[in-house]
C-alpha cells in the first residue's frame, strides 16, 4: 500500500471508529442487517401518537369562533407562521411552515416527555428509556434533514447559482464558506443533545442526592431550557432556510 493510500484511509477509519462510540447502554433490535436503538423509537413513536392525539383532539369538531383545544391548536399554529415568516420571509415562508412546526413540536414535545415523563420506572433488557433528543442519533437526524432542507431552498429558488455565494465576496472564502455548511448541523445537533442530555444528568443527580426540595426548582428550570432549545433549533432551522433563498450580489 503506497504511503498516499495511507494518507487517505486514515482519516477514514478514524471516522468509522468514532461512528462506533457510544454514550451508556442500548437496547438493540434487529431490523434486516442494521441494529437500530429500541429505545428511540419506542419513545419518539410515543411523542408522535402525543402530536397526533393532539392534532385530532383540537380539530375534531371545528368551529368559527376557537374554543378548548381547537384554540390551543390555533395558538400554536399562529405561533409557528410568525416564528417562520419572520426568518424566511412574507413572500416564501409559507410552504415552510409545515416543516419548522414539526420540528418545533417534535423537539419540544421530546424534551419536555424527558422532563415529565418517569421513563426510568420502566425495564428494558438494556438500557433505559430517556428522551428522543437525549440520543445523539435523533439530533443529527435532525440537524441533516435542516441541512437537506436548506440546501433544497436554495436550489429551488436560485437554481445553480446558488453555489455562487461560496465566493462571495471574494473566492479566497471558499474553504470557509464550504466548512460554514458542515459546521451548521454540527452545531445544531450537538447543542440540542448537549443540553438535554446536561439537564437530565443534573436532575438525576440532584434527585439521588437531596431526593425531596432541591431538585422540584430544577425540574420546572429544565421545562423551560427545553422549550427555549425547541424554539432555537426551529428559529435557526428557518434562518438557514432563508438564508438559502437570498439573493447574493
Amino acid at each position: 500500500m503506497s504511503i498516499y493510500s495511507c494518507l487517505f484511509l486514515a482519516p477514514l477509519n478514524s471516522t468509522f471508529e468514532l461512528a462506533n462510540v457510544e454514550v451508556g447502554q442500548h437496547w438493540y433490535w434487529q431490523v434486516g442487517r442494521f441494529q437500530v436503538h429500541a429505545q428511540v423509537l419506542i419513545t419518539s413513536w410515543v411523542v408522535t401518537t402525543i402530536l397526533l392525539g393532539l392534532a385530532v383532539w383540537g380539530t375534531r369538531n371545528l368551529k368559527p369562533v376557537p374554543q378548548g383545544g381547537q384554540g390551543l391548536i390555533e395558538y400554536v399554529l399562529e405561533f409557528i407562521r410568525d416564528l417562520t415568516r419572520t426568518q424566511i420571509g412574507e413572500e416564501e415562508y409559507r410552504p415552510w411552515v409545515p416543516f419548522i412546526g414539526t420540528l418545533f413540536l417534535f423537539i419540544f414535545v421530546s424534551n419536555w416527555s424527558g422532563a415529565l415523563v418517569p421513563w426510568k420506572v420502566i425495564e428494558l433488557p438494556n438500557g433505559e428509556l430517556a428522551a428522543p433528543t437525549n440520543d445523539i442519533n435523533t439530533t443529527v437526524a435532525l440537524a441533516l434533514l435542516t441541512s437537506v432542507a436548506y440546501f433544497y431552498a436554495g436550489l429551488h429558488k436560485r437554481g445553480l447559482s446558488y453555489f455562487g455565494k461560496y465566493v462571495q465576496p471574494t473566492p479566497v472564502l471558499l474553504p470557509i464558506n464550504i466548512l460554514e455548511d458542515f459546521t451548521k448541523p454540527l452545531s445544531l445537533s450537538f447543542r440540542l443533545f448537549g443540553n438535554i442530555l446536561a439537564d437530565e444528568l443534573v436532575v438525576a443527580v440532584l434527585v439521588s442526592l437531596v431526593p425531596l426540595v432541591v431538585p422540584i426548582p430544577m425540574m420546572f428550570l429544565g421545562l423551560f431550557t427545553s422549550g427555549i432549545q425547541a424554539l432555537i433549533f426551529a428559529t435557526l432551522a428557518a434562518a438557514y432556510i432563508g438564508e438559502s433563498m437570498e439573493e447574493h450580489h
